[in-house]
């Protein structure tokens, strides 16, 4: 079970961006848990004065979410993908928001990112990434002392029910949706990507073990439960 390298899965994406937003909007709380999400980061409403980075963030759903629950914050959402971000883009958006073209592991060199962040929100990102520990060093660094992140993921509980009710939605219901719109490589791979990530305990030892604490994961509700989680974290206080 081959996953897609990095340049192939960015131009994957690329193609696949006309359509994503058609396909995630079928998945039953696909909104609403990406801003449960966000309302985990537990960041004071309306976010006035805050700086949050929205890292893979895709055609903007997540960068929505965002803005839903902290109206006032302001955010650079960061994709590797031109056709995804372009998407993002497009929408409409008010002040505050700005779009940066960029991979994950080049976020420090990246023009147009610049930290320190209260908090950083990853949607959907890390079970695609090459190597996670570095991204998530690079992310440490770009957080204030006590800033916060959370990671909405989807990380299987280790139970075999989870694996085999992914493996139902993904071959039953989005892989041959995807491949009638020309997708199916890119969700094929999505499918793998999961199945081979992190299972929860382990994703938050990851966390732990790069430096985070007050480290949770918490799930969510619905089908995705056990399949899907919010890891939440904080980079501590530096000591005086």
């Amino acid at each position: 079970m081959t996953l897609l390298r990095d340049e192939d899965l960015a131009a994957a994406f690329d193609h696949a961006s006309r359509t994503y937003d058609a396909l995630v909007a079928a998945n039953p709380g696909y909104h609403a848990h990406l801003r449960r999400s966000v309302r985990r980061l537990g960041l004071p409403a309306p976010g006035e004065g805050l700086r949050v980075l929205d890292l893979g963030c895709g055609t903007g759903a997540s960068t929505a979410a965002i803005r839903s629950v902290l109206p006032a914050a302001d955010i650079t959402a960061v994709d590797a993908s031109a056709g995804m971000l372009a998407k993002a883009a497009a929408k409409p958006w008010a002040d505050g928001v700005r779009f940066v073209h960029a991979p994950a592991e080049h976020l420090t060199t990246a023009a147009g990112v610049h930290g320190p962040f209260d908090a950083v929100f990853a949607a959907y990102l890390f079970r695609n990434l090459t190597d996670p520990d570095a991204v998530l060093s690079t992310v440490r660094s770009t957080l204030r002392p006590g800033g916060r992140l959370a990671v909405h993921e989807y990380s299987l509980s280790g139970r075999r029910t989870d694996r085999a009710v992914w493996t139902l939605v993904c071959r039953g219901i989005v892989q041959p949706a995807a491949t009638l719109l020309g997708d199916g490589p890119l969700y094929r791979h999505l499918w793998r990507s999961v199945v081979h990530f992190d299972p929860a305990d382990r994703f938050a030892a990851r966390l732990h073990e790069a430096g985070f604490a007050k480290v949770r994961a918490l799930p969510l509700p619905g089908w995705q439960t056990g399949i899907t989680h919010t890891f939440v974290a904080v980079r501590p206080e530096d000591p005086r």
